[in-house]
């Protein structure tokens, strides 16, 4: 697995100041993606776990909310088995930080295992607080959504949506939707 870049104070990409990994390696292609670079798998440096100590030494101080993992698409096949061992030595050194995942596939699809390895893949679920799934959509392109670029995709809290075994949306994505009346779906897995 490669990465394209580490961002160690973004507060673009989840709520807080967070440290950013964005993965190479994505083929959903959207057009006008903000990444297109990071579509190549081979792009930017190898990931390895030198890259994971630095990450986890990056969210160490206080001021960090947490970690967000973009791309390219952190949920490629590929790239999970990179991003598990990340995930697990994220949650062990920091239980009160969140974890936060961009992904253009749905979270009904990750669970079901039509995203890689179903096991590797709902185990990554297991360490990601939010979910921010779902395709960007460039017809669907709105710029007064908070943490993220179009309609369709949603903000999704993990555990809750886990616990209840239906989609629980972020409270942040309510406020959202509300405010841009798109509301729209019944939230079901």
């Amino acid at each position: 697995m490669n990465y394209a870049t580490i961002k160690s104070r973004d507060v673009a990409n989840g709520s807080g100041v967070r440290v950013s990994v964005f993965v190479s390696g994505c083929t959903h292609h959207c057009p006008d993606c903000f990444n297109r670079e990071a579509w190549d798998f081979d792009y930017g440096e190898k990931f390895t776990n030198t890259t994971i100590d630095e990450i986890i030494s990056l969210s160490q101080p206080e001021y960090i909310s947490g970690l967000s993992l973009l791309g390219g698409e952190p949920f490629e096949p590929q790239n999970q088995q990179g991003l598990l061992p990340l995930l697990i030595k994220f949650r062990k050194s920091y239980p009160k930080k969140d974890v936060w995942c961009y992904t253009g596939y749905l979270f009904e699809d990750i669970l079901s295992g039509k995203v890689g390895e179903q096991q590797t893949a709902v185990e990554m679920l297991n360490y990601i607080d939010i979910l921010v799934d779902g395709r960007f959509e460039k017809q669907m392109k709105n710029l007064n959504l908070k943490f993220k670029g179009s309609e369709n995709q949603r903000i999704i809290d993990v555990k809750q949506s886990l616990k209840l075994q239906k989609i629980v949306l972020w409270e942040g994505d309510l406020e959202n939707l509300k405010k841009n009346r798109v509301l729209k779906n019944d939230n079901k897995c």
